[in-house]
């Protein structure tokens, strides 16, 4: 079994806890990682973009001039797409943009992406994470008690409120609840961090 260190808010090494092997030590497997967090930024588009065809412009029932002895090409329509305020050719209409991913392949990436996290140092384990109270100063302060600069990802359990609130405003600080635990999330960091709690919970998720 894999062997993480567990540290207090400043830093100070606490000890170790033994984490499954199956979640923590696998091999990444980066095309499916890669097919997950696609997924994830599909899933953010509304795909509500609209453009009208020729058919759908108003206008243009007449032909613009005769179609003989003009000298000039033949006209049907001031709608069609080669004229200002005619129809688009071949332009964007709603559709979804969702990929279909099933659970095993999810449940692998997440597997991966803490599995290639450890094994890059850069996964860190918090004894606890509690605030009497919402305090973004005191947030910060465990930050630095902890070293951590760039792009860290907190993942925090779901009734941490205070906790949440104290590192949600923080610049390029991301703060989640373990149920919204995601490969993007996950990835998208220098440093991921979990508490004690967080990090036996997603175990547990993860492992079934």
């Amino acid at each position: 079994m894999a062997k993480i260190t567990i540290t207090d808010t400043e830093g100070k090494k606490l000890g170790t806890t033994k984490v499954q092997d199956s979640v923590f030590a696998v091999e990444p497997n980066i095309p499916v990682m890669h097919l997950v967090v696609r997924a994830q930024l599909a899933a953010q588009r509304q795909g509500t973009h609209n453009t009208k065809t020729r058919g759908q412009v108003s206008g243009g029932g007449r032909k613009p001039y005769r179609q003989k002895g003009t000298g000039r090409a033949r006209q049907g329509s001031i709608r069609s797409p080669h004229y200002k305020g005619g129809g688009v050719v071949f332009g964007p209409h709603p559709r979804s943009y969702t990929l279909k991913v099933n659970s095993r392949e999810i449940k692998l990436a997440l597997r991966s992406a803490l599995s290639a996290k450890l094994a890059d140092g850069e996964l860190r384990v918090i004894d606890d994470l509690e605030f009497e109270k919402p305090s973004t100063k005191e947030a910060v302060k465990v930050l630095a008690g902890l070293t951590l600069e760039g792009r860290v990802t907190i993942v925090l359990p779901d009734n941490n409120i205070n906790a949440f609130l104290s590192f949600r405003n923080i610049p390029r600080v991301r703060v989640i609840a373990v149920s919204e635990s995601n490969t993007r999330d996950f990835l998208d960091n220098g440093t991921l961090v979990f508490t004690t709690a967080s990090l036996k919970r997603i175990e547990e998720v993860l492992q079934s």
